[in-house]
């Protein structure tokens, strides 16, 4: 059993501000920092973290090699991620004294996947094997559709929401990971319960996890369901929270551990990564994460 991430890459520019800019206004930024993020990227780090064998697939540009660095830093399988002409995607992030973010993509290389690479890519893959898709690279429809045909479980983070996933077969998902915002614009419904329940019914065969922010993560498999609150942290930075919570989920979930053990893992994970700056810097390892959890007991 191997798990494949086919997501994105970007150079984080991280400006720590008083407050969020408003249009039309001009701000100082406090501090400036430079990371290593994509939501891709993130959560394959976060696997990785975790203990996870995963391969990571996607294309960086000409100014991409801080990424095949921290892969090999970390234990990331970089031998299926391309090197183009161009820029690699970045990302400008404001983050204001409360640690609220706000996020300006900018797709690059994360934008220029082909069909042939994705097929490419694919090959060394198939039944049992996990894909996991975020939606900040091309060619989403057609990499969830050739994967479930080879049998691949494919887990998808659906965010950033926008029209192109309208154009994706979500019926061919084996695993949502989503938080609250997204769950509603799948469902055009509001309150936790109301969105859990309706994706219950449109995708009864598939695993749901609803974050919700500081008010914890709902999980739902046919007619079981769970609840998992917060761990009370001061948070810093909230960029690579969800990214966190999504890799160790999927690291517990290959290792067949029970939901709401992986589910108390997952928010201990991300509660800690809360309080750190950055993204790829800020995730903890496996072995951070379990200590804290037996502080806890």
């Amino acid at each position: 059993m191997k798990v494949l991430n086919i997501g994105s890459m970007n150079l984080d520019y991280v400006y720590e501000v008083d407050h969020i800019v408003l249009p039309g206004e001009t701000e100082a930024s406090v501090r400036l920092n430079v990371f290593l993020g994509g939501k891709g990227m993130n959560q394959s780090m976060a696997l990785a973290k975790a203990g996870v064998d995963v391969y990571h697939g996607g294309m960086i540009g000409e100014d991409g090699q801080p990424f095949l660095d921290a892969c090999k830093a970390y234990g990331v399988n970089a031998e299926y991620i391309k090197i183009i002409e161009g820029k690699t995607g970045h990302a400008i992030i404001q983050v204001d004294k409360n640690a609220q973010n706000s996020i300006l993509l900018y797709g690059g290389a994360n934008q220029r996947l082909t069909e042939e690479y994705v097929d490419e890519v694919l090959r060394h893959f198939g039944q049992g094997d996990f894909l996991l898709l975020q939606n900040e690279v091309n060619q989403l429809a057609y990499i969830v559709d050739r994967a479930y045909e080879k049998g691949i479980q494919v887990a998808l983070n659906p965010s950033p929401f926008d029209e192109k996933l309208r154009t994706v077969d979500l019926k061919k998902v084996s695993i949502f990971l989503v938080n609250e915002v997204e769950g509603g614009q799948i469902t055009g419904l509001e309150k936790p319960d109301d969105v859990l329940a309706k994706m219950r019914e449109m995708f009864p065969e598939a695993k749901i996890v609803l974050t919700l922010g500081k008010d914890g993560a709902m999980y739902a498999e046919g007619d079981v369901t769970y609840f998992q609150p917060v761990f009370a942290v001061k948070a810093v930075d909230t960029t690579a929270a969800g990214d966190t919570f999504t890799g160790y989920f999927l690291a517990g979930l290959m290792e067949g551990m029970d939901i709401p053990d992986i589910l108390k893992m997952s928010a201990k994970a991300s509660a800690i990564a809360v309080t750190r700056n950055g993204a790829v810097q800020s995730i903890p390892m496996r072995e951070e994460v379990m200590a804290a959890l037996k502080e806890e007991q």
